[in-house]
Formats: C-alpha cells, sequence, structure tokens
C-alpha cells in the first residue's frame, strides 16, 4: 500500500479581515480605516506606505493588538486576538510579535542588558538563561561594549539597536515595526536597515514596518500602500516612482 506524503499547510502568521476603526470626539465619528485586509505569510517582509494621517501608526496598533477595531479582525499565529482578554492577548503577544517603535521605549533606569532581558523573564525565563540571550542578542546588534549602559549614555543608534535587540530576544514569529528609523541619520539609518533585514532572515521572522522611507520600503518583499483609510498595494509606491 503507497502512502502519500502528507503536507502541512502554511498558514498567515498575520491577517486582518474587513478591518475598520472609527474614533469618536464627542457626536462627531472619525473614519480612520474603512475595510483593510492584510495577510502576511511566515518569512515575508511588507512595508506599509502613505501620507502622514493616512492612519498608519493606528493600523500598526491594530495589528499588534494595542487596540481594539470598530469592526473586523485580527489573527496572529492563527488566534484571533480581539477575543482574547487584555491578559492572555499580552501572553501571546510577548511570545509571537516583536515591536519597534520610532521612539525606543526603552526603561531609563535599567541597562541595556537589562532592557534587552526584560521579555524573557516577563516570560518565566530563568535569569541566567536570559543573559546568555540577551548577551548573545546584544553582540548580533554589536553593542556587546554597552551592556552596562544606561539609555542616557547611549546615542540615538544605539538605543535604536537595543530596542531591536529586544523586540528580537524572544524569536518572534512577527515583528511590527512604526518609523523604526524616523529619528536617526542617514549612516545609522543605513546600519538599522541592515540590521534588521539580515537578523529577521536570520530567525525567519516576518517584518512589518510602517514608514516614509521609501529606500526601507524597496527592501521588503511586498510594499502596500495606505490612503483615506483604504488599503491598496503599491499604488503609493508606484506614483512616487513615476514621479522621480
Amino acid at each position: 500500500m503507497t502512502h502519500k506524503p502528507s503536507h502541512t499547510p502554511i498558514h498567515p502568521i498575520l491577517k486582518s479581515q474587513n478591518l475598520k476603526k472609527i474614533y469618536q470626539d464627542g457626536d462627531r465619528s472619525i473614519p480612520v480605516l474603512e475595510d483593510v485586509s492584510l495577510t502576511v505569510m511566515p518569512g515575508e517582509s511588507v512595508a506599509i506606505v502613505g501620507r502622514s494621517g493616512s492612519g498608519k501608526t493606528t493600523l500598526l496598533n491594530l495589528l499588534g493588538g494595542l487596540e481594539s477595531p470598530t469592526s473586523g479582525s485580527v489573527v496572529l499565529d492563527n488566534t484571533n486576538l480581539h477575543e482574547l482578554s487584555d491578559r492572555k492577548r499580552g501572553y501571546l503577544r510577548n511570545r509571537v510579535m516583536g515591536l519597534i517603535f520610532q521612539f525606543h521605549h526603552l526603561l531609563p533606569e535599567f541597562t541595556a542588558l537589562e532592557n534587552v532581558c526584560m521579555p524573557l523573564l516577563i516570560q518565566g525565563m530563568s535569569v541566567l538563561r536570559a543573559k546568555k540571550r540577551g548577551l548573545d542578542m546584544l553582540e548580533k546588534v554589536s553593542l556587546s561594549h554597552r551592556i552596562q549602559h544606561k539609555p542616557a549614555t547611549m546615542s540615538g543608534g544605539e538605543r535604536q539597536r537595543v530596542a531591536i535587540a529586544r523586540a528580537l530576544v524572544t524569536h518572534p514569529k512577527c515583528i511590527l515595526a512604526d518609523e523604526p528609523t524616523g529619528n536617526l541619520d542617514n549612516q545609522s539609518a543605513d546600519q538599522i536597515y541592515d540590521l534588521m533585514m539580515q537578523l529577521t532572515k536570520e530567525f525567519g521572522t516576518s517584518f512589518i514596518v510602517v514608514t516614509h522611507d521609501l529606500l526601507l520600503a524597496k527592501r521588503m518583499d511586498r510594499i502596500v500602500s495606505l490612503e483615506r483609510g483604504i488599503l491598496r498595494d503599491g499604488v503609493y509606491w508606484e506614483a512616487k516612482s513615476e514621479a522621480k
């Protein structure tokens, strides 16, 4: 009897379906996102581009479960984020997702190593194991000489590399980044681009970045644009490219 090999289907790591977000300002309704659907596969990198005020950061917050949608769903690693309690959503995010913001959001009273180890300690990992992995990650971002330094004594580029190490230290399946190089000079930004691409490829992590920087967007596997709350494939990028 011949048995056919079984193939495990590959599921999206992150998927939004008919996502809508409306803010209320007194009696006034302010629509921000309208029927946004996005599918990101394991290991895929996607850039979300668009003009200021188009809703990019709001979309990223919804994809990360930091805000709740007015309607629609976000499924992370086969789990609907917005059907979970705050505690369970935080638990899932801590194990599956990494977050990188334009402002590093490091804890100022802790050293670089302590900041990087924090997500592992929250998971319940022992201090010794967390330190070992944290040291390894700081070495990958070329900061092994700064492990005992606090954020105030570090440059902007160094702080951002610490934030990237913190996002990657749990070996997440998906990373969301909001203008990760927005406050850096060109040289530091280039180093961060290279670092993010290298490390996400090494760990097979999906990478979703909101950016105004078309040089960074061009490095992604796919570019989508957000215009007036509607997500489209590559329209913004094509328009900008033709204008040059």
